[in-house]
């Protein structure tokens, strides 16, 4: 995490926990001390209070009583929710996508695959990288801002743990994910909704599936 100097403090601490908690820098479960955050970002713990209570809104990290906070965990009951909604929100997205589908929205999704699928093997920075720019432009071309809000918060809910999951990936198995985005787009262009749904349903369940939760349910 960088040194936070410029204005919008609080807004800038919670942008940096919320990156370290999306890589995996913050794991699940770790605890979060103000003083020590404060200390490590460079800021006074007021800001950090604030940011805290900010990523606590968006249930990336929990607070208990006279125990402070800690980086939220996931359970399999949290999985299991949060993917059944992303397949909902996301089925919606991509046939407003396809409702508005021409020769532009082809050529920034291709291109994105494209740039996923020659990045290296073992490069995952890059192929996270490029999975997020395609969902993010596919929350674009479906031109409804608080779809894209929404989809935003339940993707960033489990970006670490999709982050942890595809540290794993083989080469085979990365090649897969690559043509998983293909065939959205491919599905995307052929017109037909029943199986834009299908491929978006099946792409997130895949990417479900590798993902080990880190907490107990209740």
């Amino acid at each position: 995490m960088r040194t936070v100097t410029d204005q919008n403090i609080a807004e800038q601490v919670a942008d940096e926990l919320r990156a370290a908690i999306h890589s995996g820098e913050l794991a699940p479960g770790e605890r979060l001390v103000e003083r020590k955050l404060a200390d490590r970002l460079g800021v006074s713990h007021i800001p950090v209070r604030e940011a805290l209570t900010r990523l606590a809104e968006e249930r990336l990290i929990v607070r208990e009583p006279r125990r402070g906070a800690r980086v939220a965990e996931l359970t399999a009951s949290d999985l299991d929710d949060i993917s059944s909604l992303r397949i909902v929100v996301e089925q919606f997205m991509a046939i407003r996508v396809q409702e508005r589908w021409n020769a532009d929205a082809a050529t920034r999704l291709d291109a994105i695959v494209a740039a996923m699928g020659a990045a290296s093997p073992g490069d995952i920075d890059e192929v996270l990288r490029q999975d997020r720019l395609f969902h993010e432009t596919l929350a674009e071309l479906a031109e409804h801002r608080f779809l894209d809000e929404i989809s935003a918060q339940l993707r960033g809910r489990i970006a670490g743990f999709i982050r942890a999951a595809n540290d794993a990936l083989g080469v085979d198995e990365q090649d897969a994910h690559v043509r998983s985005h293909q065939e959205i787009v491919d599905a995307l262009a052929s017109g037909d909704p029943e199986r834009v749904r299908t491929v978006v349903a099946d792409h997130i369940t895949r990417g479900a599936r590798r993902i080990t939760p880190t907490g107990a349910d209740a």
